[in-house]
């Protein structure tokens, strides 16, 4: 069922009627998420709590992400949009005590990425919603002010990755007891780089203080402008993985919507959404990535001609028909990006990544999506060398599923992706079979990843009970699965994606939501 409301609107001079969607809310279903996120937190608070992780089984903590609390800084978003005061009070009062001068023993290694999209992104949003729309939650005035400074000395400690020949990053930062340098690494690929520009910029836009936008705009130009095309972009818009730190040139050919280049091409069309005044080449640069995955990239199982994947790419001339869950994004950028320029082509075709996404989660035992997949490409021949079969245990499942999961590509890490997609599969189309599949995900995910105290990561989808657990549960199971699950079902919010060209948040790939800079588009 499609939901919608009918708006008129001019365009190109003559009166259209334009059927914008609106939305069911689901109490229950809200409840229930609030549930699996009142259990994940209490079982980090008691036993893992201000560490990092929490192992549930075990009902042990691990500091895989320097000791800070990622658990409890991814999870601040969330707690605010579910309106859960105790939650936000406790998470609150932990970053006014964080040191991100020091990091804890044996996690010395600092992700520029990970930490960017996690630490800052949590913070950033924090202080967009408790200066803004729930600033009812602020425990006071200075704990809020608290946050925007623990978000400065964050970027000035992580600013020196960015001191560098080119002014490309590097991804890695070493601690010690004299203080942090950057590590050896010669290479940064597209996702650690083009990934920070969003939360940089925002934290300019807040400050006004523009070395932060200035150091991964500098970055970014790398990507968006290739000085070795004839290496580093083999279709247009479409680019390679790995860039040389010192020149900012491509050092190969491969790529895709994987994991490693995925949020490059997420976050072009979210900086146009951010400010379209600024950002118009990163639009234009979407365009053509989203024309060219479509034209060269877009593939169907030959087993099931009614499934679209998007395979990765060695060059212009070397397709690998293979997929993860974290590409399961694609399907809801693709919506976003056509929802924004009002390209119901992309739409349509994001639609299409949606659904084939959804099947890998209704053709496994679990009701789960696996890590990886592969499949056979409809079109090639069936003897190409880049296009072989599943092997034979694997030959039923795929001729009814359209794709196999290869030996040690089904575990589930509590990643939020096909969610993420439906979410905005719902929010452009207001279809509530979006609100039926996450539920279904959602249950599914509840049943299986329950463990001990909260959730864990499991190892195959495609055995009942999932085949043992990892004892690991992801900080980013609080900031985006949980919440992705809980806002398909919620009341309309301002911080909702919406279809009508009003759009005041834009989220990070965290799925932290900042405010917009730009008009609302």
């Amino acid at each position: 069922m499609v939901n919608s409301r009918w708006i008129p609107a001019i365009l190109g001079g003559a009166w259209h009627v334009l059927a914008a969607p609106s939305y069911v809310s689901h109490p229950d279903r809200q409840d229930a998420v609030k549930e699996a996120f009142q259990r994940s937190w209490d079982g980090y608070y008691q036993y893992a709590f201000p560490n990092d992780t929490l192992r549930p089984i075990s009902r042990t903590s691990q500091n895989d992400r320097n000791g800070w609390g990622a658990s409890a800084v991814d999870a601040i978003s969330t707690a605010l949009v579910m309106g859960n005061q105790d939650v936000i009070t406790q998470i609150v009062d932990h970053i006014q005590t964080i040191n991100f001068n020091a990091t804890v023993p044996g996690s010395e290694s600092v992700s520029l990425f990970e930490t960017t999209i996690r630490y800052l992104g949590g913070l950033l949003s924090a202080y967009d919603f408790l200066t803004g729309p729930l600033s009812d939650y602020a425990p006071d005035q200075a704990s809020v002010d608290r946050i925007l400074e623990q978000a400065i000395s964050l970027a000035d400690v992580l600013s020196i990755a960015f001191d560098t020949p080119s002014g490309v990053p590097i991804n890695t930062l070493i601690y010690s007891s004299s203080g942090y340098h950057v590590g050896g690494d010669t290479t940064n690929g597209i996702a650690t780089i083009g990934t920070l520009v969003l939360e940089w910029t925002h934290l300019s836009d807040i400050t006004g203080d523009d070395r932060y936008a200035e150091v991964t705009q500098v970055a970014e130009d790398y990507l968006l402008n290739v000085r070795n095309p004839e290496v580093g972009e083999p279709f247009p818009g479409l680019i390679g993985t790995d860039v040389n730190i010192t020149d900012g040139t491509f050092t190969d050919s491969g790529g895709g919507w994987n994991g490693g280049t995925d949020s490059f091409y997420e976050y072009l069309i979210k900086m146009y959404v951010y400010d379209q005044d600024r950002f118009g080449e990163y639009k234009d640069r979407w365009i053509a990535a989203v024309d060219s995955s479509i034209k060269y990239l877009a593939s169907h199982p030959s087993s099931r001609p009614d499934i679209t994947f998007l395979a990765a790419y060695d060059g212009p001339d070397d397709l690998s028909f293979v997929s993860t869950h974290l590409a399961c994004f694609d399907g809801g950028n693709f919506i976003l990006g056509g929802l924004t320029l009002e390209s119901d082509e992309y739409t349509q075709f994001g639609l299409s990544l949606v659904e084939s996404c959804h099947d890998t989660y209704t053709a496994t035992v679990t009701g789960i999506g696996p890590e990886v997949f592969y499949w056979q490409d409809g079109k090639l021949p069936a003897n190409a060398s880049n296009n072989g079969g599943p092997p034979s245990d694997a030959t039923s499942f795929y001729t009814a599923a359209g794709f196999w999961i290869p030996s040690g590509g089904g575990s589930y890490v509590l990643r939020p992706e096909v969610i993420e997609s439906f979410y905005y599969a719902y929010r452009a189309t207001g279809d509530t079979k979006y609100q039926d599949w996450a539920w279904e995900a959602f249950l599914n995910i509840n049943a299986t990843c329950s463990a001990g105290v909260g959730f864990s990561s499991i190892d195959n989808v495609n055995v009942a009970g999932g085949g043992g657990f990892d004892d690991f549960q992801e900080s980013f199971w609080f900031a985006e699965v949980l919440k992705y699950s809980y806002l398909i079902q919620a009341d309309d919010a301002p911080w909702q994606v919406s279809a009508d060209h009003d759009n005041t948040w834009v989220f990070n790939t965290e799925a932290h939501p900042f405010l917009v800079k730009g008009t609302p588009i």
